[in-house]
């Protein structure tokens, strides 16, 4: 039987009203590619099925059936991806292949390239030099206006990015590049140029290969040496006469996003040394910023960041905070005997001495400008790649402007601010400690700002906004824990513990209450300083959480039997829960006060009542609901403890300021809703 089932106070009856749908998602447990004899003989019979509309499709459905059933676990393809793309490739290089059926076999090389991935794919195709002229050739057959054949010429490109690696130089292929007419034949070299760049601006997923296809293309140092800056022009002159307000320029600047990220990494190498500073010139100009298109919004960011790392030396910083040797066992002992801590932070001061001085450019402010207005955009992924982004550009500056940048991440902490700047600024510290960025001195400074991020709940019109930055708050304290030596985080531990704790059972959603509880394990086993962290963890672990009803009514009365989370989680529920939007979670934050009632009965009597009283009779409807239900829980559960123990209860008040407070609610009875 559940927990909420053995409940007393008719919680059984408020689980079938209040029951979260379960989540839980169950997944097939694969052990092997079992249908490989099948798969075979779908490859098999394309040559006999092509021409029949119906066969056709259904031997593609079949085939694509199969394959979904691996993409949790695309790995279990790798033994068998070899043969099943000699199988079709045989069938492509056939020259008696009609082209329906040339078609269909790269149909089938996409099908399975979207499950295992195109880089785990790329490295399977044959990419020697006799295989290039015959790629090359195949594009003069297609047409990129032919949207039922994409599959074709995505495969294409991705072959062709394989094979233009031959370790070779361009040139000698060429031969002679007299043709038999007399003129001149176009270089090999400039053949796939010219692919790469017609493909960059066409509409489908070509556009994706291309991208791909110049990011291998142009590292060659034969290309990179005659055509980069060429290529690296175009692009640029593309991209500012391009417009996002439209359609077509969307999709064009796209493509020169994907392939200027792709290559922007290789710049540094050549002698153009300013090249960066006018990709980022151009970048500002494109304002993508203002857009309303997620993808070129978080395209401009990752190129920003990969431009900015361009400016500084790839170094790692002497300065960064290390944990150093970490032991499981230690941390659960922690409690009992304290280790000696190691004084890497003094070693890092010493280091940082020593670093080699050298001067920032000034670009790398615009970069970290542009960054940080990333963390505020509205979408997610954009701000996870702007928190990336300061991650990595941080560690390469030195210890002050590193300082400063931490500074200013925590001005995203306003609450003039967005749910989309504290998320983001989330996401940013959790970078930072993660990768040692975030030195203990900065500490004092984050850990309040996080226990504001894990109980974020702005509301907006008949609904709440907030559940993201408290999911991202939670995995700042899972990357601090990871992060940091105990002796760092134990001024904060009983701070940080009750508030994942609070968040682990009283958050409304379902994904935050895991959350704080994933957080929560992290931090006992990796820290080992959190109070009573075994016994918690087992009572409000990953799929106990799962129920919102057994957390309010049974884990919350056994973790408040610990003294050093009872008065906390009381404080939650009367400032925070009973006067929530949700009028589910203001019932079952009045009965948790009830189940809590019997752990403090002289803290309920002597400080929550008087402050619940006067909101009893307040003007805004939430608050007195919540405050009226949880005065009469509060008072049934004294009335309840008195006769336990055969005694008239002593926890109540002046009995004068009680019937003034009810008198005021019966007056003010009319202004009440009907539900309430």
């Amino acid at each position: 039987m559940a927990l909420s089932e053995m409940n007393g106070d008719g919680s059984e009856q408020e689980e079938d009203r209040c029951q979260e749908p379960d989540v839980i998602a169950t997944g097939n447990i694969l052990e092997s590619f079992t249908e490989s004899q099948e798969i075979r003989g779908l490859i098999n019979s394309l040559k006999g099925v092509y021409g029949n509309l119906g066969t056709r499709e259904v031997t593609i459905e079949k085939f694509i059936v199969i394959m979904d059933k691996y993409q949790e676990q695309p790995h279990l393809l790798d033994s068998h991806l070899e043969w099943m793309m000699h199988l079709l490739l045989d069938v492509v290089r056939d020259n008696r292949s009609p082209s329906p059926l040339v078609h269909l076999a790269f149909k089938f090389l996409y099908i399975i390239t979207k499950v295992r991935g195109y880089k785990i794919f790329l490295r399977l195709f044959p990419h020697e030099v006799a295989d290039l002229q015959p790629v090359l050739d195949m594009f003069a057959d297609q047409n990129p206006k032919d949207y039922e054949t994409w599959e074709t010429r995505y495969m294409l490109l991705l072959w062709l990015s394989m094979t233009c690696l031959i370790p070779f130089d361009l040139a000698r292929l060429d031969g002679n590049i007299l043709s038999e007419e007399g003129r001149t034949r176009m270089p090999i070299m400039d053949r796939i140029l010219k692919v790469a760049k017609s493909y960059l601006v066409v509409s489908d997923k070509s556009r994706d290969a291309a991208a791909v296809l110049v990011s291998r293309f142009i590292t060659r140092p034969d290309v990179k040496q005659k055509r980069m800056a060429d290529f690296l022009d175009w692009a640029l002159s593309t991209l500012s006469k391009s417009s996002f307000q439209t359609m077509e320029g969307t999709i064009v600047m796209d493509g020169m996003l994907q392939a200027l990220v792709n290559t922007v990494d290789t710049i540094k190498d050549n002698p153009w040394k300013l090249m960066p500073s006018t990709v980022l010139e151009c970048l500002d100009n494109c304002k993508l910023s203002e857009s309303n298109q997620t993808l070129l919004r978080k395209l401009g960011v990752k190129l920003v960041q990969r431009l900015g790392l361009t400016f500084l030396k790839p170094k790692v910083a002497k300065w960064r905070y290390q944990r150093g040797c970490r032991s499981l066992a230690a941390n659960l002992q922690f409690s009992a005997q304290v280790p000696v801590a190691q004084n890497l932070v003094a070693a890092a001061v010493t280091a940082a001495a020593d670093e080699e001085e050298y001067d920032i450019p000034g670009e790398v402010e615009n970069v970290i400008e542009q960054l940080l207005i990333g963390l505020k955009d509205k979408d997610t992924i954009v701000r996870w790649s702007a928190a990336k982004g300061i991650g990595r550009i941080t560690g390469r500056l030195p210890k002050e402007l590193a300082d400063d940048v931490v500074g200013s991440l925590l001005d995203c902490f306003s609450f003039q601010e967005t749910d989309n700047s504290w998320h983001g600024g989330c996401l940013a510290l959790a970078e930072l400690g993660r990768r040692g960025l975030l030195l203990p001195s900065r500490i004092a400074d984050v850990v309040p700002v996080i226990l504001k991020a894990l109980t974020y709940d702005e509301k907006r019109g008949a609904c709440s906004v907030g559940s993201n930055v408290r999911d991202a708050a939670c995995y700042v304290c899972w990357a601090f824990a990871r992060a940091y030596d105990p002796l760092e985080l134990k001024p904060f531990v009983n701070q940080i513990s009750s508030a994942l704790v609070i968040a682990a059972v009283f958050d409304r959603d379902i994904n935050c209450r895991r959350a704080a509880s994933a957080a929560f394990q992290e931090n006992v086993g990796r820290q080992g300083t959190f109070p009573h962290g075994i016994d918690i963890l087992t009572a409000s672990d990953y799929f106990a959480v799962g129920n919102r009803v057994n957390c309010f009514l049974n884990i919350s009365v056994y973790i408040a039997s610990f003294p050093e989370y009872t008065q906390s989680m009381i404080d939650h529920l009367v400032n925070m829960k009973i006067n929530h939007w949700d009028g589910v979670i203001r019932e079952l934050s009045t009965k948790a006060l009830h189940n809590l009632t019997p752990q403090v009965p002289e803290y309920m009597t002597n400080v929550v009542l008087p402050r619940l009283l006067p909101l009893s009779v307040g003007t805004d409807l939430h608050t007195r609901h919540g405050a009226i239900l949880a005065c009469a829980e509060i008072t049934h559960a004294l009335y309840k403890l008195a006769a336990e123990n055969n005694s008239e209860t002593t926890y109540c008040h002046s009995q004068a300021r009680i019937e003034k407070t009810l008198s005021e609610v019966w007056v003010n009875h009319d202004s009440l809703p009907d539900y309430y």
